[in-house]
């Protein structure tokens, strides 16, 4: 729903491609802050890939692109971005702010943060796709894997 939505508000606009950059590849907002084209390398499989080390572990990760997250880096190629950023992150108090108008505007009732696209890419993304836990929890640059329940916590 919010991908197949388009705001007029180069803000809002900004904010959901750089939360849907996070839906399809799980990297948290201080990882996509500090992502530059230099994390960007075609694989052997000739598509695009993220090689990057997580902030708050420091464990190299490297995640495939999907091609809606090649889709939203290349929208961003030449325009001027703060720190030769990736894409264009505001802060993150200002980014979980118009999240707030984003999820209204597109019929969304749930409270959503910007860690919301992490949860999506393990289930929606990864998980429901047949992708080991695993894998995901690696791509998630987690340092140990725990077999959780999923579900824990909804409808909370």
């Amino acid at each position: 729903m919010i991908d197949e939505t388009t705001f007029t508000s180069i803000g809002r606009e900004r904010v959901k491609d750089v939360f849907l950059f996070s839906c399809y590849t799980g990297l948290t907002f201080m990882d996509i802050k500090l992502l530059t084209k230099d994390n960007i390398s075609k694989g052997i499989d000739r598509n695009y890939w993220i090689y990057t080390k997580r902030i708050k572990t420091n464990e190299p990760v490297k995640i495939p692109m999907l091609p809606r997250a090649v889709e939203i880096m290349k929208k961003y190629e030449g325009a001027p971005i703060e720190d030769n950023g990736l894409l264009p992150v505001y802060s993150n108090q200002k980014t979980n702010a118009y999240l707030k108008e984003i999820a209204k505007a597109c019929g969304i009732h749930k409270n959503i943060s910007f860690h919301t696209a992490r949860h999506t890419f393990a289930t929606t993304v990864t998980l429901f796709n047949g992708v080991p836990i695993e894998t995901v929890s690696k791509m998630l640059g987690h340092t140990t894997f725990h077999h959780v329940n999923l579900c824990q916590g909804i409808g909370k």
